[in-house]
């Protein structure tokens, strides 16, 4: 799923500033303006989130049914459902083995259950799917790539190859389009002109072409593209109607390359189309960073995030204006995940303050891609447990509570439509961010997000009277703590989250 290369940046002043609470004991008050006439763009950013297939979500796991049920009590548009694919393959990979002269392997008696119960929670809401891993027996490996009989047994070594036997792709297409029939035609054709009953007739939303090609397997920008043209093309055969999804790239930093490539119709077949591309964010720390200093890391990674974010737009406008733009992996990481595969992998508990750091993260990097007009912006995921990047967990893997991460996507989901009005606004201080927006039936709302661990009074002019909704370290992993503001300022607590709803 996520894999990361990190960013050093702390030198020993920062860590000894963040380390002396006395050095801030004379914080001034942090002065908001809002110019609320001042209309920067209409909000078209979806909130949303990453959901991916595991046996957490199987018939009679005992949280499965709890996990559905926040997702659809959310009512997020553009959800991205992925598969299992290389973790868990029986619960991504529709065909396991190769062809013969006599059978074929298709089986979906692991993937419905998941996917019927991910349509059900999603129901009236546009859907990504992205059963995204390639059967390995497509690829050219020196022996064939074996995988766990148990399904639900991870297979982090299922992953091999970087070379297709069939170079066109048109193999690669082809499964594809078999496993979106299986979706919307009630059934697929198989190799052997058999035919497959499934009984689904749903509509698929957006299609998403593989995911992170540049880690998984390694892919080049031409080879992805050939890949991707192959499977639009394929796909569009038995539903016309589907939006494809391009690129998924883990890194956009490092591969301006991929984005100038894939984004150039002149790359593609005729009549190939490029609805939507995307790509990830996660803020990783160095392994050697004290958690003080992940603060510091953690927003200058989303700074540079969103410069980069700033220049594919332009590429993109460039190169394909039509296109649109889903961030549809956003998060943190701990460097302790990479150790998950390890046989020793022992799990190192989180502190609370983690996920409000990683919770403010997301509602900084939301603000910033709502002022650039992506469409989505989904934070990176269910379910996550010791084991399976437990650092981007949005619940708990023992119970499903909501944790701060989860809390805060909802506050913005619940307060931030597509329609309202972005609007001017600015804070005097560097370390609290605050987004002013209209909403469509004129209320007016301000987004603030502290990112530093220590307690900052904000001044809001007119704030008297307000509504105000916060996340931070004293609620925990409970829903947001409400009250109404009897001036005009207020604390924000360290790494919280704040939603204020003007009352005139």
């Amino acid at each position: 799923m996520m894999r990361r290369s990190t960013i050093a940046l702390a030198s020993a002043s920062i860590f000894l500033a963040a380390l002396s609470a006395t050095i801030w004991a004379a914080d001034p008050p942090v002065k908001i303006t809002v110019h609320w006439g001042g209309t920067i763009r209409v909000l078209k950013t979806k909130p949303t989130l990453l959901l991916g297939a595991s046996p957490v979500l199987s018939p009679g796991a005992p949280l499965r049914d709890r996990i559905f049920k926040i997702i659809k009590d959310l009512g997020a548009d553009d959800i991205r459902y992925a598969g299992g694919g290389y973790v868990y393959p029986h619960f991504g990979v529709a065909e396991l083995d190769p062809p013969t002269a006599t059978k074929t392997s298709w089986d979906f008696s692991h993937i419905d259950p998941v996917t019927e119960e991910v349509m059900k929670a999603t129901a009236g809401h546009p859907l990504v799917l992205n059963f995204s891993a390639i059967p390995e027996w497509m690829f050219k490996t020196p022996a064939p790539v074996p995988y766990p009989a148990d399904p639900e047994k991870p297979a982090w070594q299922y992953e091999q190859g970087k070379e297709l036997r069939d170079p066109t792709a048109r193999e690669v297409g082809e499964y594809f389009a078999r496993v979106v029939a299986w979706h919307v035609k009630g059934g697929l054709t198989d190799e052997l002109g058999k035919w497959h009953e499934s009984g689904h007739h749903w509509k698929v939303d957006y299609w998403e072409v593989l995911n992170e090609p540049d880690i998984e397997h390694g892919l080049d920008a031409q080879t992805y593209t050939r890949i991707y043209d192959a499977v639009a093309e394929a796909v569009h055969g038995v539903s016309p109607e589907t939006k494809l999804v391009g690129i998924s790239d883990s890194y956009p930093s490092g591969h301006s390359e991929f984005f100038r490539y894939f984004l150039d119709p002149k790359n593609h077949r005729p009549g190939v189309p490029l609805d939507m591309i995307s790509y990830h964010f996660y803020a990783v720390p160095n392994g050697d960073e004290p958690p003080e200093a992940h603060q510091f890391t953690f927003f200058y990674q989303a700074d540079r995030f969103l410069e980069t974010v700033g220049y594919i737009e332009t590429l993109r406008k460039m190169l394909s204006p039509s296109t649109g733009t889903m961030v549809n992996e956003i998060g943190t990481m701990l460097p302790e995940d990479w150790a998950q595969t390890s046989p020793d992998y022992v799990f190192k508990p989180i502190a609370q303050s983690y996920w409000n750091l990683s919770a403010a993260i997301y509602a900084y990097v939301f603000a910033g891609l709502a002022r650039m007009g992506i469409d989505d912006a989904a934070e990176s995921g269910i379910p996550c447990a010791p084991g399976l990047w437990p650092s981007i967990a949005m619940l708990d893997w023992d119970t499903a509570q909501p944790n701060a991460r989860f809390w805060v996507l909802k506050l913005i989901h619940h307060n931030f439509r597509p329609g309202d009005k972005i609007v001017d606004s600015s804070s005097d201080s560097g370390y609290v961010m605050a987004q002013a927006f209209v909403g469509a039936s004129g209320e007016r709302k301000v987004l603030f997000v502290n990112k530093r661990d220590r307690e900052f009074e904000v001044q809001l002019p007119e704030s008297t009277g307000a509504k105000i909704e916060v996340i931070d370290q004293t609620t925990g992993s409970n829903p947001p703590a409400s009250s109404t503001l009897d001036g005009s300022s207020f604390k924000l607590g360290g790494f919280a989250v704040a939603v204020v709803t003007l009352t005139h």
